[in-house]
């Protein structure tokens, strides 16, 4: 079982690995999964199977002591080396592959249901959400939010909250599911989006964008942008949008949805949302690659609502909520 065990945590080692040195996408969801299935098997094994064994054998350790001692006291020997409580020490010690395997699957068992179910942590990696949230964010999402759901699978078993105009999301991308995005929603099953000329229109109704001084993007272009105040429903959040850019927006292949749902032409895309689906954009609307270019979101993609910044390590002042 040593070799067994020493051949595993291996085989996690290689694949986090690749991970980090991007030689593949790694799908923690399902590491973390496997993790726990496999250290509960082990936990198992130690209650029921290893623990009991090594137990048994320290007894009868004792008892053939007690047993030797009687012989030797029959003799007149009443004197011996206590050396027993040593041995039976080292018999009911936990071998290094339980101890590390059993003995993590608390730990690591605890981890899965508040990551699956509660809050999960994510890096935002780039400035498609300025200004609201920054390169090196350190987020939370909340996992419940919109329904409970089944880790890995992600199928929904627990309806909770819909999402709304104005949410900010983590959702898997649909032309490739094993990459976590995040963006606003803007448009919900229904609604009639309208991107042209910069500006943003949401069932007829232009959403008006309020002057709000100008943003210092440190990250990427190192200049002042200006940004306006945009209220989606009942959510005032910042944007970026630069009236002197094109509206134009390219359809991708493998677009998200139906295709006929969205009519793209040089200054702008119209669409209206499907059932099931919702349409989001980035707040960095001149530095977003979304549904204006790749399609929509369906339901069963979204992985939960946005809501808190919990670090940014160069810039603890970034620390806080966001809307």
């Amino acid at each position: 079982m040593g070799i067994l065990t020493a051949l595993l945590y291996g085989a996690l080692l290689v694949y986090m690995g690749g991970w980090i040195f991007d030689l593949w996408i790694g799908n923690f969801a399902l590491l973390l999964f496997m993790l726990t299935f496999t250290t509960f098997m082990y936990w198992l094994a130690e209650r029921y199977v290893f623990k009991p064994r090594r137990v048994a054998a320290a007894k009868r350790l004792v008892e053939d002591d007690q047993k030797r001692r009687a012989d030797l006291a029959q003799k007149g020997i009443v004197k011996v080396d206590d050396t027993v409580a040593a041995a039976q020490a080292k018999l009911l010690e936990q071998p290094w592959w339980l101890d590390w395997t059993a003995g993590l699957f608390p730990v690591i068992a605890s981890v899965f249901f508040l990551r699956s179910f509660v809050v999960e942590p994510f890096k935002i990696p780039s400035g498609s959400m300025l200004p609201t949230l920054h390169i090196g964010d350190l987020i939370l999402v909340n996992k419940y939010h919109y329904g409970l759901r089944l880790p890995v699978i992600n199928r929904q078993v627990l309806a909770n909250h819909s999402p709304k105009a104005g949410d900010v999301v983590v959702f898997r991308y649909p032309l490739d599911t094993r990459v976590d995005y995040i963006k606003r929603v803007v448009g919900v099953p229904g609604d009639q989006v309208v991107w042209r000329q910069q500006s943003l229109t949401l069932n007829g109704k232009a959403v008006p964008l309020q002057p709000a001084g100008e943003f210092f993007d440190a990250d990427e272009s190192k200049r002042y942008l200006a940004q306006s105040d945009e209220t989606l429903g009942d959510v005032k959040h910042k944007v970026l949008v630069d009236a002197q850019r094109s509206s134009m927006a390219t359809p991708m292949m493998g677009f998200s949805g139906p295709r006929d749902a969205c009519t793209h032409t040089t200054d702008g895309v119209t669409c209206r949302v499907p059932a099931g689906h919702y349409f989001v954009m980035g707040d960095n609307r001149d530095n977003s690659v979304d549904s204006r270019y790749w399609g929509f979101v369906p339901d069963q993609n979204l992985v939960g609502r946005a809501f808190f910044v919990w670090m940014n390590f160069g810039n603890l002042g970034r620390i806080g909520s966001f809307p």
